[in-house]
Parts: C-alpha cells; sequence; structure tokens
C-alpha cells in the first residue's frame, strides 16, 4: 500500500530492499517515520512510530482514533473552491496561526496535496511555508487513509527525538531508521521537513548510536544517500548496499535524476 502523504524520500520505491534487509522481530521501531511506507509495508506484531515533527504526529495519531470521521472532513477541502491561490494562502495563514490540532491535522493533508510538489517545509522560525501547487485536481487519498487507521491499531505514535525513541529500545525489537538524507550538494538539501534541519553532526550521532545498540543485540537499519560521509559513518555496519534510485523531488521531469541510496544494517 501507498503511504497516503507525498514525501520527499519516500521509502516505496525501494520497499522490497527493505523488507529482505529488515530482520525479524516482535516490535518495528521508527524513530523518522515521515511517511510510514515502511510500516504500511511490513507485519510486525507492534508498532513504535515517532518522529520530530509534531503536526505529523498529530495527523497519525487524529487519523488513528477517528478513522472515517477525520477522512470525511478532510475530504471537504478538496473541491475546486480551495484549489485556488488565494484560499491556499489564506488557509496556511491560518494554519500557522491555530492551536487547534485537529483543525491544523486536516489544513496539514490539504497542503500535502495542495501545495508545491508535496513538499513539507517550516522557515527558520518554524512557519509552515510551501507555495501553491497548481494542480487541477488534487488525488484525495481516502483509501490510503483508511489502510492506515486499520493498520494504526497495531501502533503507538510519539512527537519525539530520535535519540529519546533509542532510550525506549528493549530486547525483541527491530529498528528503521530513515533520517533526512545527507545532502549531495548544497543546493540539494532537503532537511527542514521540521523546523530545525537536521546536521551531519546528528547524522554521525545517529550512526554511533546505532552500532552501540546493535551491540546490545538490538539491530539498526538506516537508509541514507551513499556519499563519502555516510560511507565513513556506517564503516562499522555488518551489512551495506548501495544502489541507484530514481529520484522524485524535483517538479521538472527532465530533472528528476538518479542518486545512490545506501541501506545499513547494523547488528
Amino acid at each position: 500500500m501507498k503511504p497516503f502523504l507525498k514525501w520527499a524520500g519516500n521509502k516505496y520505491r525501494i520497499i522490497k530492499r527493505i523488507q529482505k534487509t529488515l530482520p525479524e522481530g516482535k516490535r518495528l521501531i521508527e524513530p523518522f517515520l515521515g511517511s510510514g511506507a515502511v510500516f504500511l509495508n511490513t507485519d510486525y506484531r507492534r508498532y513504535l512510530l515517532c518522529d520530530n515533527n509534531q503536526d505529523l504526529i498529530s495527523l497519525y495519531k487524529i487519523l488513528q482514533q477517528e478513522g472515517m470521521a477525520f477522512v470525511n472532513d478532510c475530504k471537504k477541502l478538496f473541491t475546486p473552491r480551495y484549489n485556488n491561490n488565494e484560499v491556499y494562502y489564506r488557509l496556511r495563514d491560518e494554519f500557522n496561526k491555530s492551536t487547534n490540532e485537529r483543525r491544523k491535522a486536516t489544513l496539514f493533508l490539504y497542503f500535502n496535496r495542495h501545495g508545491y510538489n508535496g513538499l513539507c517545509r517550516y522557515n527558520a522560525g518554524g512557519g509552515f511555508n510551501v507555495p501553491f501547487g497548481r494542480y487541477n485536481k488534487p488525488y484525495f487519498p481516502e483509501k490510503e487513509m483508511l489502510f492506515f487507521h486499520e493498520k494504526a491499531r497495531r501502533a503507538e505514535f510519539r512527537h519525539e527525538s530520535f535519540e529519546d525513541v533509542f532510550a525506549r529500545v528493549r530486547k525483541g525489537d527491530v529498528i528503521y531508521c530513515d533520517p533526512p538524507y545527507v545532502p549531495l550538494s548544497v543546493s540539494a538539501n532537503f532537511t527542514n521537513y521540521s523546523a530545525g534541519g537536521f546536521t551531519l553532526k546528528q547524522q554521525q550521532c545517529l550512526a554511533d548510536i546505532a552500532q552501540t545498540t546493535s551491540g546490545k543485540g538490538i539491530p539498526v537499519l538506516i537508509s541514507n544517500h551513499y556519499t563519502l560521509f555516510t560511507k565513513k559513518a556506517y564503516r562499522e555496519a555488518s551489512q551495506l548496499e548501495h544502489f541507484d534510485v530514481r529520484r522524485f523531488i524535483s517538479c521538472n521531469g527532465s530533472k528528476r535524476e538518479n542518486a545512490n541510496e545506501v541501506l545499513a544494517l547494523f547488528g
């Protein structure tokens, strides 16, 4: 099943490689949940699903709790009346000022499908700042949302840093980490999916924690760009696989080129 959210770095296209590499276990933990492609396409008994993006986790929790009632409310925003420049920016302004979690969750989905290229991006002040996307008829992912709702019966969602998530692990867990990509270049840095970004220091910290955790008998799989940095950071991994993946971040199809992806298994 495809995720119901568009997401930069979505792992749906390489899910079979991930499925083959992930070890068996009782519970899958994801500190960087994103669109949830791995959660949706694996079959662990339980899931601990976390992300540093509060808006994302709020959306998932409300969908988990309410199911069809929430889906129907989201669907109301997917009509021609809301698919224009003026309404989009009015709703974006409302989103950035609102403290109503449920309303913000419906708007977050609306922005995901009506905003430019499905990006999720925030400015330095934490304000959502993705521009209008100008799509003729944005797709409403009802089927995908209901699948997510059913699967979420086995899941716990938390808004936490990856360091705090790793502090919760125990024997029987398997951890899959999909951090924001190490940039291939300065212009290709898409790390501001949550306010604050994700630095190379944090990338190295994640690799170090993965190695320490695997030494306790808890396997950790990390995906990322395959660069000189990640080659060095993941040098202690027990298994390293890299391969080309077609990137779909650019709106211009002619600029969507292959990038080298790596799967590093610790333990």
